[in-house]
Parts: structure tokens; sequence; C-alpha cells
């Protein structure tokens, strides 16, 4: 499903004129009013009043992207991020909960879990928590329940690390108005080596028992025709393979992945961010949320942020002001934040596109109920390294996907993205002071179909069924929710070619609210690649 993985001047790497702008002064002169290169950040929030060359909404991929590059031309940079930092251990050792132990470190702000796969053998799975800034944010809508990462390092936290770029065949559907031989001869490459992308070795794919569940998607997939594709991840195979020899400590053998991985994956917190920090120029509040933006006197934005505790109440409020705003909160809280300020008149001059062409990526699960001899192991990596591809003949990529419960289930899962066309929009709605997104279930049936096409043959040819117990009382399909939000502020309407917002300089979207609703795989490479585009060229031709 990729081209192999080119560092571009090694990891993290810039292109030549990139590099050259960023050895010198004249990039932070520009930004900050000609005075050169600035003081390293302050450590700690940001402080009441404060004036920043460059201010980041959001510490997710595209956000800690643009974070990086611009750091590395020599420009300061603060991030606000909404969720915690996850730097510290609980009573229990851990940073992070186990998935099949859900805590209160696991969901944002809810006071009983919600979980994606809500019953199992007939019984349901939630139970109530404490009330905290935990890191997975189940945010409802009216026909969609959307999965969202809550902390530094956004989406990268909670993810399966399915690190696929699309297949360039399918590229212009997924961003007509983007060069696509720009993004494969560079950007995904770029965005592969700075996510520390890598392959599972096949040999010990065949052979480990952590994988028993992938090989018999694998052999049910072939025997009915459809192409396995082996899919690389951010995780680290050699440490997983360590995990299985027993010399370390376990962490995608012990199930670990819905509400954070505590050792053998490479989140953003040990990749881009890490090497933006290492800058010196970059700083980091935690724990603080973004409600306004508006034009200041004087040139610049000002930005109001709130301050949370752990409960996830206001704490305190702060106005900043931001000579450049970067977007980066992700496609929801992006989207919901360009909505409410142009609905509100904060920005009243973005355009008609805001809060249009969101999509859910065609998301939809389901599991299948295997005969006995075709067990899938009471021992499975959290980790998917699978797909099933049928999208060109029948619109849907499945993601072999673990259901790593400890115990023998005899049962395969799936997780589908597929091409459906519908899109929502989010609007807002003063009488509940909200935003509101136009998603009907009833669009997920062309989602179910397109993922019929795959399952319906392959239980005719093996003579098995469909799972009925895991989404709730004889119901099939896991058609309530998305993992891969997209759009509410796509390229090139509701901002130029390279993430311009419309109607402001130095406003900028650059994360995953760019992309119109779909990109056929798993997209948070798609949203790396697309952000090193996009933030290349903004060094090169705005500051």
């Amino acid at each position: 499903m990729t081209d192999s993985i080119k560092a571009i001047g090694g990891p993290g790497g810039l292109s030549r004129r990139g590099f050259i702008v960023g050895t010198g002064s004249i990039l932070g002169m520009g930004l900050m009013g000609g005075t050169g290169a600035s003081a390293a950040p302050a450590a700690g929030p940001i402080g009441d009043g404060a004036h920043v060359p460059v201010l980041i909404i959001g510490t997710g991929y595209g956000g800690s992207v643009a974070a990086l590059r611009l750091a590395q031309a020599g420009v300061d940079v603060h991030m606000v991020e909404m969720g915690m930092a996850w730097d510290t251990p609980g009573s229990d050792g851990k940073i992070f909960a186990n998935t099949k132990s859900p805590d209160v470190r696991s969901y944002w702000t809810r006071t009983r879990t919600k979980q994606p796969l809500s019953n199992f053998l007939g019984f349901p799975l939630d139970k109530d928590v404490p009330r905290y800034t935990g890191i997975l944010d189940a945010e409802e809508f009216a026909g969609i329940t959307v999965y969202q990462g809550r902390g530094v390092g956004g989406g990268s936290l909670v993810n399966g690390g399915m690190a696929v770029t699309p297949k360039r065949s399918r590229f212009s559907g997924v961003l007509p108005s983007v060069n696509a031989d720009e993004m494969y001869d560079v950007y995904y490459p770029r965005a592969n080596a700075g996510l520390g992308v890598n392959e599972i070795d096949r040999a010990w794919f065949d052979t480990t028992a952590c994988y028993q569940f992938a090989r018999v998607g694998r052999k049910h997939a072939e025997r009915s025709g459809f192409e396995f594709v082996y899919v690389p991840n951010v995780y680290d195979f050699e440490y997983m393979k360590q995990e299985a020899a027993g010399t370390v400590p376990k962490s995608a053998l012990a199930a670990e992945i819905l509400y954070g991985n505590n050792y053998g994956k490479k989140s953003l917190q040990k990749t881009y961010l890490a090497q933006a920090k290492a800058t010196g120029r970059v700083s980091i509040s935690p724990l603080h949320r973004v409600t306004s933006v508006s034009p200041a006197s004087g040139g610049g934005y000002t930005i109001v942020i709130e301050q949370l505790n752990t409960s996830g109440d206001t704490t305190g409020t702060k106005t900043v002001k931001a000579d450049r705003v970067f977007f980066a909160a992700g496609s929801v809280g992006t989207s919901k934040l360009l909505v409410k300020l142009k609905a509100t008149g904060a920005l009243p001059g973005l355009n008609g596109e805001i809060g249009k062409g969101w999509g859910d990526n065609g998301n939809v699960m389901c599991g299948r109920a295997n005969h006995m001899w075709d067990a899938t192991g009471a021992l499975q990596s959290s980790m998917p390294t699978g797909g099933i591809d049928n999208w060109d003949a029948g619109g849907a990529f499945a993601e072999v996907a673990p259901l790593p419960t400890g115990i023998e289930t005899y049962a395969s899962f799936y997780l589908s993205i597929t091409n459906t066309p519908k899109r929502a929009e989010f609007s807002w709605n003063a009488a509940t002071g909200r935003v509101d997104l136009s998603w009907q279930t009833a669009w997920k049936q062309t989602s179910i179909d397109m993922a019929k096409t795959i399952f319906d043959k392959i239980n005719s040819m093996e003579g098995t069924v469909y799972r009925s117990d895991l989404f709730g009382a004889y119901k099939i399909w896991g058609d309530h929710l998305t993992y891969h939000p997209l759009g509410g502020a796509v390229l090139n309407k509701a901002t130029d070619n390279y993430g311009r917002l419309r109607g402001y300089s130095g406003l900028y979207a650059i994360d995953g609210s760019l992309i119109p609703g779909n990109t056929s795989v798993n997209p948070f490479v798609t949203i790396t690649a697309l952000a090193e585009r996009n933030i290349e060229k903004i060094i090169a031709t705005d500051l």
C-alpha cells in the first residue's frame, strides 16, 4: 500500500530551500517585527497578556508538524492543548489505562464509559467512572459519535498506529487540487520518516501467536479472492518481538490501544513533538482551551483561552496576542471553533465554505463468528498490521482488527473504511450556544453496503455468520461512530490551496479539517504529509 520510505535529508528532513531559510534569522525577524530571534519560550503555561509570534491550537499531527518546522526555521511557537500532558504515571505506575479495564484516565469528562465495542457475549461493557479529563473523547452529535484523542499528541495517543499511504491511483479523489507527484515523491516519504513508520517482519508475522487473528483474516480474504495487504505501523515492531519473548514490559501484547499505549508505540510525543521541544523554541500549555480568535488592533490576533482543571472545569481565562494562528484542533475541533467565530462575529470574513465537507471516512465496524477450527488466538497484538482491499470493486478497505479480550473468541473483527459520498455540515445554533452537525445515521447504510461486498462473500465462502453481540442486542454493524473525522475547512475551498484561511492574513488550518471527508485508508499519514507540504510553502512565502 505504501511507497518505500525515503528520508529527505534524514528523518524529518527539509527541502534545500527550507533548510536555507531555517538556518538564518530572516524568518524570525519577519515574524517578530524585525527584532531578530527572541529568547526561548518561557517554561510553563502561557501567561495572561502574553504576545507570541505563532500560536498553534492543538497538538495533533498537523499542529506538531507546523511546530517542528517553524521552530527549525527560527520561529518561537506556543501550542495550546485542551487535554492533559500525559507524562505522569498513575497509581498503577503506568501513564495510560489498559483497554480491558477503563478507569478514570480513559474518558474525557464523562461519568460513564462509552466503549466503541459496547457489548460482549451479551453483556454490556460500559461502567461508571469519575469525571476526569481523560484521554478519549466520545463526542456525541445527532446521528454519530466521534472518537478523538485528548492530550498532548492528539489522536496519535489513541489510534491503532496504522500508517497507510493511499494508493497513488486514488489520490486525485482525496485531494484533487494537490500535486500527487510532490506528495508521493517528497511529502509522504517525509511524513513516514518523521512519524517513525516501520513494517512487520513477515516471517515473524507468519509464526507469532499474537497475529494468529490476522493470519485467519488473511486466509479468509484470499480464499474469497480479495487482496490482503500488509500495513505499516508506528508501533516499534522490534519492541513487540521483545514483548513476545518476555524481555520487556508488555504494551501491544497487554491490550493497550484505545486509552493510550505505555511503551512501544511512537506517538507524536516521541517523534515530531519531541523534536519540536528539543529546539528550545516550542512550549505547550496543556489543559487550555481556545474560545475566541479575533483581529487585534495594530495587527495580529487576540486569543481568549480558558484554563481547565482535571474535572474539565474552567479555572481561569487568559487573553493573549499572536501574530499568526494555526488551527490544528482536529477536524471537529477546528471546524466547531471556526463556525462559532464566523457566526458570532469574531471572524465574520471567513467564507461560506467554513463547516462544510465533513465526513466520517466511511467508518463501519463488524465481527464474524468463525468455526472452532479457525481459532483467532487468546493473545492478540493490539496493533493491526493487515487489511482487505476491495476499494476499486466494492468501495471498501477493511482493517483486520484485533479483539484483545485475553480469551479465545473464535471471532474476526474489522474496521472498514468505505467510499461513502455523504458529507455533513457544522452550523452554529444560537439558541443553544453550540455547534451542531447535520449527519444522518441513515447515511451509514451506504458504508454497510460497501463493507458487505467483502464480508457477505467471506461468510458465504466460509459458511460463517456475522456476530450480533458486539454493538448492542442483535446489532451486527457498528454504524454509530467514526474514528476518522475529516473536513469542515476543506482545502482550496474554505482555505486556499495551502491552508490559508480565506479572508484573514495570518490564519491557517493545518489538520484533518482540510481533507474532504475521506482518504480511502486510515488518514493520519495523509494529514501529516499534507501539513509538511503546506508548512513548507507557508515558511517559504508568508514569513
